[in-house]
């Protein structure tokens, strides 16, 4: 089976089509600090308003636990959405209740509302088979057919996502299409050197996709927290960096995989230790098998690859063809610590090829650190579900549209 596109739902001028977008943006203080999100959702909320459709936008925002909470509202984000699209756009300040029903009912052709948060609605995320349906079924009142395009949440089954693709006709939007696009030429016959840099804070967010991807690419490069479990895997030691005791093994296994398979397992060589978790603290570079030589000796944390370690990474991404990044080289937050990040950042933009970012706390060092997204291939908007893919597992919110 093939994914259901746009094309396949026909004429859609004057039907409610309700679009499951992935607005799940960062707010501080009420404000959206990063609209990557927002922007993504634009191809396909303009192909459909040029259409002629009555727009349906529906979406979650953090984790309101299934009641209201008014700093989880996507009011913001309906306001970034009309500044974006240059029109107005109504918003409804529930989900399935009266005011949702109000608003898209007086939509016109062409018209767009919001509805509130999904997850102010237990049914949303419910692990029961028919608490799930019987919220999708309300959803289903408010429109003709379903695009779903939020590709964050499609390694999701939630009522939304699946369960409403199987009570209207529905199809996946342009950012989905595209998002499959890019991630098939991550896994089917990438162009080579191929290089797949990860950081982040942890090996087990990552053991999916290592595994998965060891047979097929030619180089990997370790940075972020996760880096301490593959060196103290070697006999380093860590002082008080992160450290998953638990995933020793499994990193010996990896280490011992890809020398096996001949893949370049490119692990640091210098560190940044820092005296304490803070933006100010006082911090050392030092040999990443001498972590614990710092003048703050066993209490040290290490926050960063070492320059030594960020240019080799940059060379390395570089000379690739193709390149996925997925988890930031350190705590990119604080500017002491976010020169790997940013060395592996300016790599990516100068790789003659395929240069992928893989969403989630990668796509926002990369706008927080100045880069503008047209600089990169790709930038994904489903950290976890561009994970997940490459790992090779099935995700529900693409099956149920068709995707095998």
């Amino acid at each position: 089976m093939t994914l259901r596109t746009l094309d396949s739902l026909g004429p859609l001028e004057g039907k409610r089509v309700i679009v499951r977008c992935d607005l799940n943006v960062p707010l501080r203080d009420g404000v959206i600090t990063d609209d990557g999100r927002v922007r993504a959702s634009l191809p396909t909320l303009n192909a459909l308003l040029n259409a002629g459709a009555r727009v349906v936008v529906t979406s979650h925002l953090g984790r309101p636990d299934g009641a209201p909470d008014p700093q989880y509202s996507l009011a913001p984000v309906a306001q970034r959405l009309s500044e974006l699209l240059g029109k107005p756009v109504a918003f409804a300040r529930d989900t399935v209740g009266e005011s949702a029903h109000d608003a898209v009912d007086s939509l016109e052709d062409g018209g767009i509302v919001v509805l509130e948060n999904l997850r102010f609605n237990a049914g949303e995320t419910a692990k029961d088979d028919a608490v799930r349906g019987a919220f999708a079924a309300q959803l289903a009142e408010l429109g003709d057919v379903l695009v779903s395009d939020g590709f964050g949440v499609v390694h999701r089954k939630q009522a939304s996502v699946y369960d409403l693709a199987q009570l209207l006709p529905s199809a996946a939007g342009l950012l989905i299409a595209t998002e499959l696009d890019v991630l098939d030429k991550l896994t089917e016959n990438p162009e080579r050197p191929y290089a797949v840099v990860l950081g982040g804070s942890k090996v087990s967010d990552k053991l999916g996709v290592i595994s998965h991807l060891l047979p097929r690419v030619d180089r990997i490069l370790v940075g972020g927290g996760m880096l301490f479990t593959f060196l103290k895997a070697q006999g380093y030691e860590v002082a008080s960096s992160l450290l998953e005791e638990d995933q020793l093994e499994t990193v010996r296994g990896y280490i011992a995989e890809a020398a096996e398979r001949g893949v370049e397992l490119v692990l640091p060589t210098d560190v940044v230790v820092a005296e304490k978790f803070a933006a100010d603290a006082a911090h050392e570079v030092v040999a990443a098998d001498a972590i614990e030589s710092t003048s703050f000796g066993a209490s040290g944390i290490g926050l960063d690859i070492g320059p030594e370690t960020a240019a080799r990474f940059a060379d390395v991404v570089r000379s690739s063809k193709t390149v996925f990044w997925n988890g930031p080289m350190g705590v990119f937050e604080f500017a002491a610590f976010a020169g790997g990040t940013k060395a592996v950042a300016q790599a990516l933009t100068e790789v003659d090829g395929l240069s992928v970012v893989g969403g989630g706390d990668s796509a926002a060092a990369v706008r927080q650190l100045g880069f503008a997204d047209d600089r990169f291939g790709h930038i994904s908007t489903g950290g976890g579900a561009s994970l997940e893919f490459l790992e090779g597992k099935r995700l529900p919110g693409l099956e149920v549209l068709g995707w095998a």
